[in-house]
């Protein structure tokens, strides 16, 4: 049952343990010391991506700040250009009605009301409804026409401007 062992066995176990257990502590410590290289290889690299996150959220909340911006200013030009419009178009119809006091009887009149009405329903001002034809208005080649703007032919049209010979 019992196993005598001599010294000399003995000292050969000791050591042959002692060997491996020398082997298992090295290679623990290596492993500890890799830990420790990537643990800190990791924490520098969280530095920087915290910098990078900190960089991006103040690059972030700049771009909304100037989107805000640019909305408000947007919304004001835009309603600047509105009051224009509408300044436009009551100055269209004074002119409409005057010719048409004027001129009762001229087709250009006519044409004028009607594009005076179509311009003030695109703008949602009442505009009296006209029977006949209706004059089809296109506010984009009114504010980004494709030919250059005649303005002797466009009074001379309204009736304006008499005919040159």
């Amino acid at each position: 049952m019992f196993h005598v062992y001599s010294e000399k066995e003995v000292r050969t176990l000791v050591a042959r343990l002692k060997d491996e257990y020398d082997g298992i502590v090295r290679r623990q410590r290596e492993a500890q010391e890799e830990l420790k290289d990537e643990n800190r290889r990791l924490r520098a690299r969280l530095s920087v991506l915290e910098g990078q996150r900190e960089e991006v959220s103040s690059a972030l909340m700049r771009a909304v700040a100037e989107g805000e911006r640019i909305k408000k200013e947007s919304v004001g030009q835009i309603e600047s250009e509105r009051r224009e419009l509408f300044l436009l178009a009551e100055k269209c119809r004074l002119l409409s009605e005057r010719l048409q006091k004027k001129y009762p009887d001229e087709e250009d009149c006519g044409d004028f009301k009607t594009f005076t009405d179509a311009l003030r329903r695109y703008l949602g001002e009442d505009a009296e409804e006209e029977e006949g034809e209706e004059f089809a208005f296109d506010m984009d080649e009114v504010l980004d026409p494709k030919e250059p703007l005649d303005l002797g032919k466009l009074c001379r049209e309204l009736g304006l401007m008499e005919e040159e010979e």
